[in-house]
């Protein structure tokens, strides 16, 4: 059984693996920092064991490397008042942090 945890980032909660490549909301990082540290585990799974936080698991760590920025797909906003000539078209991209788990790692007390 692999381990695996789900962590929370950018008010989203996300299930993780090693070696899995996630994209979250936009991390403001440092131009030479590469390592991500995620430590808001909500829960970790070790072998057969689970372990459940209140409301984060003590001495868990996912460590993440940081691959790039990307941008997401356009959502478009447009509103229209029938009758009235009046329309509004808005369109918004989202950046978010392409990231890779490295390792999930749990000091034990």
């Amino acid at each position: 059984m692999s381990p695996f945890a789900i962590v929370q980032a950018g008010g989203k909660q996300l299930r993780v693996e090693p070696n899995q490549v996630i994209d979250i909301e936009r991390l403001k990082l440092g131009d030479h920092q590469k390592e991500v540290l995620l430590n808001k585990v909500l829960l970790l799974r070790r072998g057969e064991s689970y372990e459940v936080g209140n409301p984060y698991v003590k001495g868990a760590l996912v460590v993440c490397e940081s691959l790039d920025e990307i941008r997401g797909p356009k959502k478009v906003s447009f509103k229209m008042r029938r009758r009235k000539n009046s329309r509004q078209k808005k369109g918004h991209r989202q950046t978010y942090s392409r990231l890779r788990v490295k390792e999930i790692r749990h000091s034990e007390d």
